[in-house]
């Protein structure tokens, strides 16, 4: 049975697809609601049958999409949009940051550090949300180089700032410092890692495509660098983005002295192996999508409500920052990075860690954790809801229609 269900859901998959294309619904909303259905709804699948495999999907489905975005990344793209992606990034994350914290405070009634702890669980998007919505929309290269990488980033910010506070709790003072120290050692060296393997697995790529059999060997080696960075402390997810990047813009990274130790001559993805990835990551997406839908949780009523007020304020927050900071752009541009903020398992996976905590220590050093755990949830559930009710608002305008493809218009910057 499992099976045939794993089966039906490639097909849906293809299926909703069409339909995003056709008549502009989007695909992740259909498919997170074969999620509701075939868990909270009618009980078939539960959460904790699917816990061993939930961190495992997420990983694969991120390290995957970031590493195919990486190989479809200019370098001089990046180079010329970087201080804007750093002052939408962060701006965005301490605006978001600021506003859930301030309602978990005095609406909900969390203690502070409880509440900014929920705040910064809440703040990153989702980069296995949001870089497959706008491969799908109009949008111009700066504003998906903007999206994609506040999305790799933001998420990163979220597990520092968290992992932080769940050991200020324990330790019983926060270090400011040490957080942000963290934050940019984790930036840095994921960059190192990534890098370092794209220039030796570019430089070797010849010869590996000469074994039997080689196409999963790029992936293989993907797993590889992703497993070494987050083994040293380090961020798998921008290890992976970094590596993409290598074997996307190779000409940048032919050093001399990579022919002294009889390297050199780097090498790009052949299409074959691009079409190879790309089929790999939808079906990962759709898996990932369905999971979300499963793990969204209906027994805590109050939580569903907080969730839904929290996420409703983050997106009239995103909203009111675009409209100071992105006047410059097109219309379409900061109408599609003003929705572009929905949570995904990163807020998910950080928020059972306070209960965790809680049980580790055999008694209550995070009060509400159950509740805090709960909210989060509702917030993923609501802001994926919201993004895409809008994503089918704004069809007509931003959507992609293969019949009457319009040019992106370019960004006034």
């Amino acid at each position: 049975m499992t099976f045939i269900i794993l089966g039906i859901l490639i097909f849906c998959a293809h299926v909703f697809n069409a339909w995003f294309s056709r008549r502009r619904i989007p695909d992740v909303l259909l498919l997170m609601s074969i999620g509701l259905v075939i868990g909270p709804l009618l009980g078939w699948v539960t959460p904790g049958s699917l816990s061993s495999i939930g961190s495992v999907l997420a990983s694969l489905t991120l390290l995957f999409i970031l590493f195919e975005t990486g190989t479809e990344m200019r370098l001089l793209t990046l180079r010329r949009y970087w201080v804007g992606v750093v002052q939408v990034t962060l701006l965005s994350f301490a605006i978001s940051m600021v506003v859930a914290s301030l309602i978990s405070y005095f609406v909900v009634g969390l203690q502070m550090q409880s509440a900014i702890m929920l705040g910064s669980m809440v703040s990153g998007t989702a980069a296995a949300i949001v870089i497959p919505l706008i491969n799908q929309m109009r949008v111009s290269e700066r504003t998906r180089v903007t999206l994609t990488l506040e999305s790799t980033i933001s998420g990163m910010l979220s597990i520092v700032i968290t992992l932080a506070f769940l050991e200020g709790y324990k330790v019983g003072n926060l270090s400011i410092g040490t957080t942000i120290g963290r934050v940019l050692a984790s930036i840095l060296m994921a960059i190192i890692v990534g890098l370092l393997g794209g220039v030796i697995w570019a430089s070797a790529m010849e010869r590996i495509r000469q074994l039997q059999n080689s196409m999963f060997l790029t992936p293989a080696f993907v797993f590889v660098l992703y497993g070494i960075s987050e083994s040293l402390g380090y961020s798998g997810a921008i290890a992976s983005l970094a590596f993409g990047l290598v074997l996307g813009n190779p000409q940048y990274f032919e050093f001399r002295f990579l022919h002294r130790i009889k390297l050199g001559n780097m090498s790009t993805l052949m299409d074959s192996e691009k079409s190879f990835f790309k089929e790999f990551v939808f079906i990962l997406k759709t898996y990932f999508f369905v999971y979300i839908g499963i793990c969204i949780p209906f027994t805590e009523f109050w939580a569903l409500v907080y969730g839904a007020i929290i996420a409703a304020a983050l997106f009239v927050a995103r909203f009111a920052l675009i409209a100071l900071v992105g006047r410059n752009n097109s219309a379409e541009d900061r109408l599609t990075v003003s929705m572009m903020i929905p949570k995904g398992l990163v807020a998910a996976v950080l928020a059972a860690l306070p209960e965790q905590l809680n049980q580790a220590m055999g008694y209550t050093l995070i009060p509400h954790a159950a509740f805090i755990k709960h909210i989060t949830y509702s917030v993923i559930f609501f802001s994926i809801i919201f993004c895409s009710l809008l994503v089918l608002a704004t069809r007509r305008r931003l959507l992609k229609v293969p019949q009457e493809m319009e040019p992106a218009k370019p960004s006034q910057l």
